[in-house]
């Protein structure tokens, strides 16, 4: 059961557009992290300090993402897919504005990191229900068999505002170093919720998804149903949580520490290494949908494991080709690490999450596994730092990330086979299917 190719286009932009706007606002704090909230908001503390005290409120987004995946994958399985998706386009777009409206610790004091703190919490539960009703809005929508294609639009939004946030900061960096720490840094903050407006515009504008409705038709839906995920398939959470760990990781590690990294050798560095980071996220637009279509014809095991270790091998010399400013240097990091690499384990991670579990607790059940992951891998700005601290060498780190690296491609590896798998799911209403015969492919082909 699919929708119209009219309907499924207007999804699909729905869920692009959508996800670009809220990943910018996201993406919006995380470099101004890295470039300007240590001296605006924790003047007291030491260069090193107020690194750390920055990307804590950077991770305390991370650390709500879980409760918004919660909250709004509860009702997503429950009630649907789409009102969600303006429901977290919503709390995200007024908890940037109110970014750019916050008082700096010289004016208010301690209140001010405060409020940036609760703000940064606010974007964190709207992002956490974001993801999952994005994907699941394009990927139910769309034909057996694409599923990682479609499932990629919702990245490519990500990979936009990505490009979309690095290029604000990257003109507004422009300023008089005075300028852009007094108001500069805002603009993009409080510019933002005209992006917000539209979105939710478009994303009221679409239909539910065919899956979705033909599941509750034919099945009550379960009272708790991340209690249900939880009691019956842990092992497919766990492996869920390692494989989005993987791909947070590189996100968190190459677009703010080593942007922070780098930026200590001066502002020109500083702009070098975010126009690297820029083009390199336009780039994955590009390649997001190819790796997607890849994991349909070949399997998301094979594509997904290829982009971990590619992101092993990119990290090795990061720390000094950033550092140099060379921009074909900076290239060379970035692109094989957010082109290829990310662009390779997001590409096909959505389809692989989606592939796990039934449709009638799916919302939580990928919300709670991704943002679990995403949430862990947050905390890298904190962990490299406290384990460099000011030294040069980043080996440390590199190994790190290594580890973590390969923990995701092994976990990805160990995915049921659905071909293989004769397990039967048993839907909420307490009945019982063979998995060949679940709306389509309730349980995945991971290959």
């Amino acid at each position: 059961m699919t929708s119209a190719p009219r309907s499924v286009r207007r999804v699909l932009v729905a869920s692009t557009i959508g996800t670009a706007i809220e990943w910018y606002d996201f993406y919006l704090y995380a470099t101004a992290s890295a470039l300007v909230f240590g001296p605006l908001f924790f003047p007291g503390s030491s260069a090193a300090g107020g690194v750390l005290a920055s990307f804590a409120t950077y991770a305390a987004g991370f650390v709500a993402r879980p409760l918004g995946g919660l909250l709004f994958g509860h009702f997503g399985d429950r009630v649907g897919r789409k009102s969600m998706m303006v429901w977290t386009l919503l709390v995200m777009g007024i908890a940037t504005f109110g970014v750019g409206l916050l008082p700096t610790y010289d004016t208010a004091g301690v209140l001010a990191p405060v409020l940036l703190v609760t703000l940064r919490v606010a974007q964190g539960i709207g992002i956490g229900g974001e993801w999952g009703s994005a994907v699941l809005l394009s990927t139910e929508h769309g034909p057996p068999g694409r599923r990682g294609f479609f499932s990629s639009w919702p990245a490519m939004g990500f990979a936009l505002a990505l490009f979309g946030s690095n290029l604000t900061f990257v003109l507004i960096s422009r300023l008089p170093e005075e300028d852009f720490l007094t108001w500069g840094w805002r603009l993009p903050f409080l510019a933002s919720i005209v992006l917000v407006g539209i979105g939710i515009w478009v994303r009221l504008g679409v239909e539910e998804t065919p899956e979705f409705v033909r599941g509750r038709a034919e099945n009550r839906p379960a009272r708790v149903p991340v209690i249900m995920v939880l009691r019956r398939w842990p092992r497919r959470v766990l492996i869920g949580i390692l494989a989005s760990l993987g791909t947070g990781s590189v996100i968190a590690m190459f677009t703010v520490f080593l942007v922070a990294h780098a930026a200590k050798a001066g502002p020109e560095v500083r702009s070098t290494v975010l126009t690297g980071l820029m083009i390199a996220a336009l780039g994955e637009c590009v390649t997001l949908p190819v790796f997607g279509a890849l994991s349909d014809r070949f399997g998301r095991r094979p594509v997904m494991i290829f982009g971990y270790a590619v992101a092993v091998a990119a990290m090795i010399p990061a720390g000094a080709w950033l550092s140099s400013g060379d921009p074909t240097l900076v290239a060379l990091v970035f692109v094989p690490a957010l082109t290829i690499a990310h662009g390779a384990i997001y590409g096909g991670l959505a389809a692989f999450l989606v592939d796990l579990f039934p449709t009638m607790v799916r919302f939580s059940a990928i919300a709670v596994t991704y943002q679990v992951g995403v949430t862990i891998s947050s905390f890298w700005p904190l962990v490299a730092v406290a384990v460099t601290g000011d030294a040069s060498s980043l080996l440390p780190v590199v190994a790190l990330f290594a580890v973590v690296q390969t923990a995701a491609a092994v976990a990805v590896a160990s995915a049921p086979d659905s071909r293989a798998d004769a397990e039967l799911l048993a839907d909420p209403a307490g009945e019982r299917r063979p998995v060949g015969r679940a709306v389509h492919g309730e349980i995945g082909d991971h290959r």
